[in-house]
């Protein structure tokens, strides 16, 4: 089972549990630590020794084998399925060819041990800095803390003052130090699917090609290698979209962390210091309270055990709440209970007066309420305005941008795409913009379109069937996925799915056109995710769910002609999910279970006399004859993402040119065509890299 998300709010409580669930992601990242130790020192073997190259070769096949990935979520994606098997489908290819004589490519060590290296010192190295830079934080601040409760309330006002503002700065700076923690230890755990695949995956490719008694195992490679590549690419494209939401997150949480509250969590809940009276005198204890506001419940957990008894939380019912007068009492930020289960007055000690009044107004106590002004974005509607303003758009993108490279991908200017939507929206004079005008480039146009679709009141597919939609893309049957979300767009209001038909009309339109403008239907899919659905509430664990948002776009494009062909036949529910015992419709992407065939002979005492077959495979070497390396590039290319990255587009080789309409137009694909080739273009090359050939 995964870890559950680190909700940002849970760095401003502290709570026993957030640092109990920080404690496994520390220990799951040091696990990761070993492993990437361990990979780059057998690694570093098979490079260097040679004669036990078989016994190396085992080693790392075990190790590779031995390492499972956790996740954060409770469910998988296709491509994230594939990345999680990926490493027991290359330990099953090193057993298979353990007995063969290979050769170390010359860039083995830039492929493999400098990207792990540097994601261990910067990734995990940065990490524990701020983990270091997290518990000196929160030590010099509840030290702080602690002698500042026990300031007396007699003090001249002056110091208690000062006191207070340096108690508010200490826990500011700690509950900074948190959240830049939090926020970069789930980071390295959701990165690493990838960054530490990536260089396993390149290293392996140059190891099989290196050597020309593994080129028919490497012609079979070829073809996972790219899928697992295409999985790489979208989850990291996943990854990056959901980074951008998380960032904005962490963001509003610095700026106002109480207003980002969970849905189903106590009304209030923190540290509270209760007064207990003794024989030999009176004695402040620390709990760990959270106050339900509707049953009117405190629980209070002990932080202090006594020797010898093991306290449990206690539940009481609150009667009443009053604030304890100042003069009354030797201690500030004070104030009266009474409950049920309990005779008495309990008094209770906040840590401050600003946590004192939350205290007091989620009791109904008698301390003043005072709300702070919360400013809300202008929010747009899906009106008939709005329909004018996207038939306009997808009209004039498909009439002069659609062959655009890179279309929704590059943002335009903030100033243009605020300037278009006001003159559009301009109540005077609604949809009174000429679209031909030179001043709205194609990228102003889209990046407007998507502000619009963003900024909606609510989204296109709605706060109401969000959780539906995203159970569904969740769902390990891929007849059950579309059946589910094509039964569920049917029960969207009739303008929410007008609007969605309009706009997953012209994204097909964009991805016919892939070979020219590179968007396929998994990039369209990260852009219009986040855009065409999004939660009602801002948690981690809601940004956790972007990458299916942006499986249920994906979907919507690829089976636009059955989805918007009608209703299907029972829409008055969807399809029932089939029980977990039945076979899996989406099986892992795998190699190793693959057919065998009869290995070519390689080497023969005399050259063959057909030489005429431009394929190194069906070609005999003689025995002293090296063979020639091809080396693969040192990692995938980056992923689309929303931010403008002002890049010259690659010139595709022209040594694909013959199967280039076998292979998916993407980036990927448009950037990986060599390795397809790479194996039957050894006897050709002699040694050069592919981009040496002209």
């Amino acid at each position: 089972m995964g870890h559950p998300p680190l909700e940002f709010s849970d760095c401003y409580l502290d709570s026993p549990d957030f640092r109990e669930r920080l404690k496994c992601y520390e220990q799951e990242l040091e696990r990761t630590n070993k492993f990437i130790k361990d990979v780059i020192k057998d690694g570093n073997a098979l490079i260097s020794a040679m004669r036990n190259y078989s016994s190396a070769v085992q080693k790392f096949s075990q190790t590779l084998q031995s390492f499972q990935f956790d996740f954060i979520g409770d469910t998988l994606t296709d491509d994230e399925i594939n990345i999680a098997e990926s490493f027991k489908e290359f330990a099953e290819l090193l057993n298979e060819v353990e007995n063969e004589r290979m050769m170390m490519v010359h860039n083995a060590s830039d492929l493999l041990i400098k990207p792990l290296e540097n994601f261990r010192k910067e990734q995990i190295g940065f990490t524990k800095e701020r983990k270091k830079k997290f518990e000196k934080d929160g030590e010099r601040f509840y030290s702080l803390l602690d002698r500042h409760l026990h300031l007396s309330s007699k003090k001249k006002e002056s110091q208690l003052q000062e006191a207070d503002l340096q108690v508010d700065k200490e826990r500011h700076n700690f509950f900074e130090s948190s959240l830049d923690y939090v926020y970069q230890i789930q980071e390295v755990q959701e990165s690493k699917k990838f960054n530490i695949v990536e260089p396993v995956l390149a290293f392996l490719h140059s190891l099989f090609i290196s050597n020309s008694l593994t080129v028919e195992l490497t012609q079979d490679f070829l073809p996972y290698k790219q899928q697992l590549q295409l999985s790489l690419q979208n989850t990291r494209n996943h990854f990056s979209s959901t980074r951008e939401e998380m960032e904005e997150l962490k963001k509003r949480m610095k700026e106002a962390p109480q207003t980002c509250k969970l849905p189903g969590q106590p009304t209030i809940e923190g540290y509270l210091y209760t007064q207990e009276k003794w024989a030999l005198g009176i004695s402040w204890v620390k709990y760990y309270c959270q106050y339900e506001k509707e049953t009117k419940t405190l629980t209070m957990t002990p932080m202090e055990q006594k020797p010898g008894a093991k306290q449990g939380p206690l539940d009481l019912t609150l009667k009443y709440c009053v604030r304890r007068k100042t003069e009354s009492i030797d201690k500030r930020f004070c104030f009266d209970i009474e409950t049920n289960e309990r005779p008495g007055t309990i008094t209770l000690q906040a840590l401050s007066e600003a946590n004192r009044r939350l205290w007091m107004e989620a009791m109904d106590g008698k301390e003043p309420i005072y709300h702070s002004p919360i400013t809300k974005q202008q929010e747009m509607e899906l009106n008939e305005v709005g329909f004018k303003f996207v038939r306009k758009c997808i009209n004039i993108i498909e009439t002069k941008g659609i062959k655009t490279e890179g279309l929704y991908r590059t943002v335009g200017s903030n100033i243009q795409v605020q300037k278009l939507l006001n003159a559009f929206f301009d109540p005077k004079c609604p949809g009174d913009v000429d679209f031909h005008n030179s001043d709205w480039d194609i990228k102003t146009i889209t990046s407007s379109l998507k502000f619009y679709l963003r900024n909606l009141s609510e989204p296109v597919m709605t706060y109401r069937l969000h959780k539906e939609l995203v159970s569904a893309a969740k769902s390990d049957n891929l007849d059950y996925r579309l059946g589910a979300i094509h039964s569920l767009i049917y029960k969207l209001p009739e303008k929410n799915r007008e609007m969605l038909e309009l706009l997953i009309r012209h994204l097909v339109n964009v991805c016919e056109h892939s070979k020219e403008n590179l968007m396929t239907p998994s990039n369209m899919g990260v852009i219009f995710g986040p855009t065409l659905m999004r939660a009602q509430e801002d948690t981690v664990a809601a940004m956790m769910n972007i990458k299916f948002q942006n499986i249920v776009v994906e979907i919507l494009i690829e089976h636009f002609g059955k989805i918007y062909l009608g209703p299907p036949e029972e829409s008055a529910a969807p399809p029932v999910p089939p029980p977990r015992v039945t076979a899996r419709r989406h099986k892992p992407i795998t190699i190793s279970k693959r057919l065998q065939r009869e290995r070519t002979v390689f080497y023969t005492s005399a050259l063959d006399e057909s030489e005429g077959d431009g394929d190194s495979c069906s070609k005999v070497r003689p025995p002293g004859e090296k063979p020639t390396i091809i080396r693969p590039p040192v990692r995938p290319p980056d992923p689309p993402c929303r931010a403008a990255t002002p890049q010259k587009p690659e010139p595709k080789p022209d040594i694909v040119a013959g199967n280039a309409g076998e292979i998916t137009s993407s980036v990927v694909a448009s950037r990986t065509r060599f390795f397809e080739t790479a194996s039957r273009k050894t006897g050709s090359s002699q040694g050069r890299l592919p981009g040496d050939e002209s």
